[in-house]
């Protein structure tokens, strides 16, 4: 029997992407930059493998897989509104709940994405997500997943505090610690990048100033006897689920 999810996030669902600007259209190239710079160069290189991504909402990571030949790719989002977008451009995207979806068929995936943010669940339902991820991959799968940073010192407490469906943030060892204990092996810890249209003249401004920022919050934390070297805003993981 299949199992009741009823999650803690009701304003900003987990299985939903909230995400999008304003001008829904308009984020199909802007999200398209930001993925291509951050995403890309952590999928596997084999164009056929079997992708899902988990709360797809428009569809926009799902468009820039198949642009870039991907060919077997399906989005699930648990909003139909969203996925109207998606349906004007025929992607291959459905409405699914996420959790109930992975209950499905096991070891069927190559890669899972997961385009909303960990932080919307809390301790226990990322823990039962991410079995439901692995027991999802086939041998060798990727998981790839991301949230927000707690180590940054500007944007850490601000981003648990602003959001009553944020229950909690990473840091580059929490979100490998969970991940691990999760029984996945190969993490890799990296930031999220979100100056990355490089068109505009001020994205460089931007860029320079985290950067400094994030430099400087290295060395204090140094001092402090921490070794922590991401402070972006965001903090993503790829992993592999083992033979």
């Amino acid at each position: 029997m299949p199992t009741e999810w009823n999650l803690s996030a009701k304003l900003e669902p987990f299985d939903s992407y909230w995400q999008a600007p304003e001008d829904v259209e308009k984020g199909f190239s802007a999200f398209y930059q930001y993925y291509k710079s951050n995403y890309l160069k952590h999928l596997p290189p084999d164009r056929t493998s079997e992708i899902l991504v988990v709360s797809c909402g428009p569809g926009y990571l799902v468009k820039l897989l198949n642009d870039q030949g991907y060919t077997n790719v399906l989005g699930i989002d648990s909003d139909p509104t969203k996925l109207k977008y998606a349906e004007r451009r025929r992607l291959n995207c459905r409405v699914a709940r996420a959790f109930p979806y992975l209950e499905g068929p096991e070891s069927r995936y190559d890669l899972i994405i997961c385009e909303q943010e960990l932080n919307h669940l809390t301790k226990d339902e990322t823990l039962a997500f991410l079995a439901l991820c692995r027991r999802s991959l086939r041998t060798n799968g990727t998981l790839f997943v991301y949230g927000l940073n707690g180590a940054n010192p500007l944007t850490g407490s601000e981003s648990l505090a602003q959001n009553i469906d944020h229950f909690n943030t990473f840091t580059e060892y929490s979100i490998g610690q969970i991940l691990e204990y999760s029984g996945f092996e190969q993490i890799q810890v990296f930031p999220l990048k979100l100056y990355v249209f490089y068109r505009n003249p001020l994205n460089y401004v931007g860029l320079l100033v985290t950067s400094t920022l994030e430099l400087a919050f290295r060395i204090l934390f140094k001092i402090y006897g921490k070794s922590n070297r991401i402070f972006s805003k965001k903090i993503a993981a790829v992993c592999r689920k083992p033979a």
